[in-house]
């Protein structure tokens, strides 16, 4: 896709789509993992994977924000055509991502023991929590990868290939829950190796891409380069990104511990609502990385005004599509809450969930368009700072004063707006 000339509407839908679509579809496909040992195990293994969500999240979106960093780095690059650039920037960020990877497997695995310990998780629970874990972390190499290559395609206006393979890579994740669980009769076990074994099919089918593309933006096994430049500026961007990530999984980790010291009927329900209303957040999330490609090409060359439509247009658009979602979720949410769990209460606290949060996604179509936006002037440590104070500081604090004098789900629930 050409981002610097053209129609900006209708190219930054075009181009948002596939994103907001890959990160559905991905979601739907994890949600797997809790639908079938909800439907085929109990709502303990349910709980078990589910009250790993939070740290899962902080991990990876900590050092998936260099994803972005690397999406900013190449997008600037191929707005100042610099082809030279662009070929040490890819294998620069391919490099980075496996060895990081390696690296945080390494230190999660040594962690499982002292997360358990802190997150207060019920003791019928602890031990599947474990397993499930442990095997998730193997996959970090993976999972950093896959999102580094999906960065790299995104950056020269490419947003269908990530969509093509990552929907592969789910669909397969899918079929082996259902495989482990119901013809072997594995647990949470079964689920966390599917979605390793998953993650593995993801980076090999973007690499694929990446080592067949024809472009300026590709892999050559000759060439293998590393500039250390490139991966200081691409941790300058990507790091505070990450930061933003992880400071909402760190306030959500609390919120976790908070919500597992009320038990696995609300450790399930808040597991499914999450599954249900995240889906709005990729459409947010979506526009404002489609946001962050555009600014980054546009600023690149030098077009400054383009920069400014950009945010206005990506922002009337999100808000107008976030907002539309939302309502169709909360009218149909206690059924789709029943997919993942008939029992009542699970259902009745989902939704409890599902209402404090969807109410006022508005709000976060401001955070990520505008955030989005100034990561791709290459901005990303005020946003970073701004939710740090505003958003995630504001949430630990209601949890350690208003939750414990008045300990129920509602009130927890009240932080988010």
């Amino acid at each position: 896709m050409d981002m610097l000339n053209g129609s900006l509407g209708r190219k930054i839908l075009l181009f948002s789509l596939p994103l907001v679509l890959t990160g559905i579809l991905q979601q739907l496909f994890n949600a797997a993992d809790i639908v079938v040992v909800g439907q085929f195990v109990g709502k303990e293994a349910m709980a078990a994977v589910g009250g790993n969500a939070p740290a899962i999240g902080l991990l990876v979106g900590l050092f998936v924000g260099l994803s972005m960093g690397s999406n900013v780095v190449i997008a600037n690059l191929i707005g100042k055509n610099s082809p030279s650039g662009i070929a040490k920037a890819v294998d620069t960020s391919i490099l980075s991502s496996l060895i990081i990877g390696a690296l945080l497997t390494a230190a999660g695995e040594y962690a499982v023991p002292e997360y358990l310990s802190v997150m207060s998780l019920p003791a019928e629970i602890h031990g599947m929590s474990a397993s499930y874990m442990r095997i998730y972390l193997l996959g970090m190499p993976a999972i950093l990868l896959c999102n580094a290559e999906a960065a790299i395609l995104r950056a020269q206006g490419d947003s269908r290939s990530p969509l093509i393979c990552l929907t592969i890579a789910g669909a397969l994740n899918v079929l082996l829950n259902l495989a482990f669980v119901l013809c072997l009769g594995m647990d949470v076990d079964g689920v966390a190796l599917a979605t390793l074994i998953s993650n593995l099919a993801g980076a090999a089918l973007l690499f694929f891409v990446l080592l067949r593309g024809h472009s300026i933006v590709c892999f050559r096994w000759h060439r293998m380069l590393f500039d250390m430049s490139l991966f200081r500026r691409i941790v300058y961007i990507g790091l505070p990104t990450g930061m933003q990530s992880a400071m909402f999984s760190l306030s959500n980790i609390v919120i976790q511990e908070a919500i597992n010291s009320l038990g696995s009927d609300v450790i399930a329900a808040s597991a499914a609502a999450f599954n249900i209303e995240i889906i709005v957040y990729f459409v947010v999330s979506g526009f404002g990385q489609a946001c962050t490609t555009f600014v980054g090409q546009n600023y690149g060359a030098g077009r400054l005004e383009r920069c400014r439509r950009v945010l206005w247009t990506g922002m009337w658009q999100t808000m107008a599509i976030a907002v539309a979602v939302s309502c169709a979720l909360l009218a149909s949410g206690k059924y789709l809450l029943a997919w993942f769990n008939a029992d009542p209460s699970v259902i009745a606290y989902g939704y409890i969930r599902l209402e404090y949060i969807l109410w006022f996604e508005a709000i976060a179509v401001v955070i990520e368009i505008l955030s989005g936006v100034m990561r791709g002037f290459g901005h990303s440590l005020e946003p970073a700072v701004i939710a740090l104070l505003g958003v995630c500081g504001l949430r630990i604090i209601w949890v350690c004063t208003v939750f414990r004098t008045w300990p129920t789900f509602s009130s927890l629930m009240a932080c988010y707006p």
